[in-house]
């Protein structure tokens, strides 16, 4: 769904690099956040459609700021997807309990991630107009 506003949280530059160079060459309008203050300030000048949210970032983890965003009647309604190196057994039901509507594991596949995402929003159905 080329155009679509996403925002990536990521701590670690190559992974934010990466992510964001395919999403863009896919047509999507990519803003990116370092860690959770970051990502809190992007939100106040920028609305996505969907989050990409790594779990181990510095200070406010990203378990704590989904928790944030979906208790938050502004943000509520704005997808997140787990985007972690975390692959332990019970990991995706953290994220989920958490208000994650998604999880996508790392290493990035460069293949899949713009489909998975175009996948996950067309499900989603078309912004509120």
């Amino acid at each position: 769904m080329a155009g679509e506003p996403i925002l990536i949280v990521d701590d670690n530059p190559a992974n934010l690099k990466l992510a964001r160079v395919l999403l863009t060459a896919d047509g999507y309008q990519v803003r990116v956040a370092t860690d959770a203050e970051d990502a809190l300030a992007v939100l106040r000048e920028f609305t996505p459609r969907l989050i990409l949210m790594d779990l181990q970032l510095p200070g406010m983890d990203g378990l704590t700021l989904t928790r944030r965003l979906k208790n938050d009647p502004v943000t509520h309604d704005i997808a997140v997807i787990a985007l972690t190196a975390y692959a332990m057994k019970g990991d995706e039901q953290k994220a989920r309990e958490a208000g994650c509507d998604g999880y996508i594991s790392k290493p990035i596949d460069t293949r899949t991630l713009a489909a998975t995402v175009d996948s996950f929003l067309r499900k989603r159905g078309a912004p509120p107009s």
